[in-house]
């Protein structure tokens, strides 16, 4: 059985939806959470300290450990003082989920420089900042499980929406993030992955518990990942409706970086042109741009 047990773990975002149900189970496998949450709008404005408050009064009214933060991690100094304080309180800090994002719709004549910096505020810089807060603990302790969010809707065409360009490009960042991450921390048995959530949420305009698609069935996948017996790096989980398939990009076979691509080799312009169709073809045959780790139901 996977046990939590004496972990210390902050999950941002966990006043509601997917980051409360990370906190949720987290918690009810033995681990202390410290739920933080600044209790913004649906749009990404605003202040309300009751909503990380009453999240963990939730956990607590279940016999669960759980600590309130409400401090907004907009900055540096920000996101500093919230992995000090967590360590001040309990000398160790295991795990660090940042969930926290909103949507935000713009199509690209309408995007303005604040909402852009926001979104990248929000899913790039505060997780950085988080992390390099966290790292040399987690260094000098040799163990840390570290888990952002991205999104199918940056991740695949196929699913992108109008209006995200700001969204998408905050969620292409944090993967990489996680590929640089894995590779620094990998030596000190820091493990950084990403999940790419799909549940009913307030993003999805859903109060109360949904009908399908709900945030506990997300929940294992995120648990797994912040668990000792996760050794997997560099990943990111994709998870929705109790199924879980885990993925990354790796180079094809017969690569010799840079200077060798095992690819269509063309001179001119003319040539790209002319070779086009077998460009993309062996693109899509004959590279691997995913390999994967699991493919199963939970």
């Amino acid at each position: 059985m996977i046990d939590f047990k004496g972990r210390v773990a902050i999950v941002t975002g966990a006043g509601r939806g997917l980051g409360f149900a990370y906190a949720e189970l987290l918690a009810q496998c033995g681990a202390c959470v410290i739920v933080h949450d600044i209790g913004a709008d649906g749009d990404g404005d605003g202040r309300d300290h009751s909503v990380a408050e009453s999240a963990a009064e939730r956990l607590r009214k279940q016999g669960l450990e759980a600590k309130a933060a409400s401090r907004p991690i907009e900055s540096r100094e920000d996101c500093r003082t919230l992995i000090e304080t967590t360590l001040s309180a309990y000398g160790h800090l295991d795990i660090l989920i940042h969930n926290a994002g909103w949507v935000g719709y713009q199509e690209i004549e309408a995007i303005s420089e604040g909402a852009f910096d926001h979104m990248m505020n929000v899913a790039v810089k505060a997780p950085l900042w988080l992390v390099q807060a966290a790292w040399p603990h987690m260094k000098t302790t040799a163990y840390g499980r570290i888990v952002l969010t991205t999104s199918d809707r940056a991740l695949y065409p196929q699913y992108v929406q109008k209006g995200l360009a700001s969204y998408a490009a905050a969620k292409m960042g944090a993967i990489g993030l996680v590929n640089v991450l894995a590779a620094e921390g990998q030596p000190y048995n820091i493990i950084v992955n990403a999940v790419s959530p799909v549940a009913k949420t307030r993003m999805w305009g859903v109060d109360g518990e949904p009908d399908e698609l709900r945030p506990s069935e997300v929940a294992p996948g995120v648990a797994y990942l912040v668990s000792e017996d996760c050794c997997a790096t560099g990943w990111v989980l994709r998870a929705s409706n109790g199924q879980f398939h885990a993925v990354k990009q790796v180079e094809a076979g017969g690569v010799d970086y840079p200077r060798d691509l095992n690819a269509v080799r063309c001179t001119t312009v003319e040539e790209v042109a002319q070779q086009w169709p077998r460009i993309v073809v062996e693109q899509r045959e004959t590279r691997h741009d995913s390999s994967h780790l699991s493919k199963n139901s939970a």
